[in-house]
């Protein structure tokens, strides 16, 4: 499993809704604080999107995708100009797959959901993340088209299962604005999402992740992706943000996390599959990074991870 779907799958993203809206006239619609992350696409027509902390507005337009992946408030507006109204407003009922119709529609219309994260892993992607995300080059929209038409058509004329077709279908449009993002090279960012766009350091993610139990040395690392011993290991660090011994050493225990809460599986056997020959020394280890010992982690006691 390749790294980002290996943390997308740690995090269990859940939708919790997905739909629509349609817009007509002058309009501007503030939403609050939220969790998780929003991920919403343009069908139609063109609005302005305004994150709270963020100092310029964002011009959306027809096949334009936004992430909004820290929770902060913001507001969607034909006119920043004019006065925000709550966006109960429009959402008179929980809206859960259909499409809300405000001031008689037909100017702007989108679609989209909201995910939340499961566990207490959040900041390993949330984190890597800026407030908006927005995809909005022509070869990005061209890849996102297919998913935003369907939902919408989904929307629109409901079949038996159409539900579970959008919450399918936001998750995809979900990866699919990551792999945008991740794809605009992301110069000067730190960590392990910005440094799959590098071609060596992703070689190296990759490895750790599709054989964590691998006694991986930074030697057998380098030589996996063709550098020094020194070399890379300095361009690790500049990129991911950490020592690649301690990235291999958190994924490990995150992996170990899951298992522990979902798995039942003895924890002598969770340390072997993960390649340690003593239970004492994968202790040592989880206790190190998630915060509390591996039996009171699966008792569901609040962990503090390092990040």
């Amino acid at each position: 499993m390749d790294p980002l779907s290996g943390v997308l799958s740690l995090l269990k993203p859940q939708n919790t809704m997905c739909g629509g809206f349609d817009v007509g006239g002058d309009w501007s619609l503030q939403f609050p604080q939220h969790e998780g992350i929003k991920c919403y696409a343009v069908v139609s027509g063109q609005c302005w999107l305004a994150v709270e902390g963020v100092p310029e507005a964002v011009h959306l337009k027809t096949g334009d995708c936004f992430l909004l992946p820290l929770g902060r408030p913001f507001r969607l507006a034909s006119d920043l100009g004019l006065p925000p109204v709550d966006f109960r407003t429009m959402y008179t009922r929980p809206l859960n797959g259909g499409i809300a119709i405000w001031n008689g529609g037909g100017d702007v219309s989108g679609v989209g959901g909201y995910f939340g994260l499961e566990g207490k892993h959040a900041g390993i992607l949330l984190g890597m993340l800026p407030p908006i995300v927005h995809i909005k080059k022509e070869s990005d929209k061209l890849a996102l088209r297919w998913s935003i038409e369907r939902m919408m058509q989904e929307l629109r004329e409901p079949q038996p299962g159409s539900f579970l077709v959008l919450q399918h279908l936001a998750q995809m449009l979900l990866v699919q604005a990551l792999r945008a993002h991740l794809a605009e090279g992301l110069s000067g960012s730190v960590g392990w999402l910005f440094a799959l766009a590098d071609q060596q350091m992703s070689g190296a993610i990759h490895a750790m992740h599709a054989d964590p139990a691998h006694p991986w040395t930074l030697q057998k690392l380098a030589e996996k992706v063709g550098m020094s011993r020194s070399s890379f290991a300095a361009k690790f660090r500049e990129t991911v943000g950490s020592t690649p011994i301690d990235y291999l050493i958190r994924w490990r225990m995150l992996l170990a996390g899951d298992r522990l809460k979902n798995s039942g599986d003895p924890i002598s056997a969770i340390s072997q599959s993960l390649g340690y020959e003593s239970e004492s020394a994968f202790s040592t280890a989880f206790k190190r990074v998630m915060g509390c010992s591996p039996r009171q982690y699966s008792r569901g006691r609040d962990l503090v991870t390092s990040h």
